[in-house]
């Protein structure tokens, strides 16, 4: 038995299909009349989202890690600088997988290892929320000091499905 539409659900699906344009050729469905949107406090969080017409503004870039220079990925590729270790993400949320890629990757930096394979699948599409995060949580300032760059892995290594991370020198003392 399915419940009825409440009516916050009704106002985000209106805000959505606002922004849907109609094919060429093709002309938007008549709808029943929306019903008045229940008042908006401007002091509510929700209040200062931006309208779905306009772009959220891009305040604080998103972190980036530089590759792995091509000689040093060609060497962790062919095996001749060694893998210290592998962690595998699949399966996990993303709390849980950050949580394991962030002690996976302090654990082997105080190990002393140069290179690691992670890997986090492609996704249903080839377009996984893991896949997308990890370098962006390798670029936070919990573990950009020990990672070096990070690049796709070779084919044999998991292909698109994971990611080679270098990581830098321990400080000699």
């Amino acid at each position: 038995m399915k419940r009825p539409i409440r009516a916050e659900e009704l106002r985000l699906w209106s805000m959505v299909a606002q922004t849907v344009h109609p094919l060429p050729g093709r002309a938007l469905p008549r709808t029943a009349t929306d019903p008045p949107a229940p008042p908006i406090d401007p002091n509510a969080p929700a209040a200062r989202i931006p309208p779905p017409d306009r772009p959220a503004p891009r305040n604080a870039r998103t972190p980036v890690l530089d590759p792995i220079e091509p000689g040093r990925r060609h060497r962790i590729a062919k095996e001749r600088e060694e893998i210290g270790a592998r962690i595998d993400l699949h399966g996990l949320t993303q709390d849980r997988a950050r949580a394991a890629l962030e002690g996976f990757i302090r654990r082997n930096w105080d190990e002393g290892h140069r290179a690691v394979l992670v890997i986090t699948g492609k996704g249903v599409r080839g377009d996984g929320i893991l896949r997308r995060a990890t370098p962006e949580w390798l670029a936070a300032p919990a573990l950009r000091d020990m990672v070096a760059g990070v690049s796709e892995a070779h084919r044999q290594h998991g292909g698109a499905g994971a990611l080679y991370v270098a990581l830098k020198r321990r400080p000699r003392g």
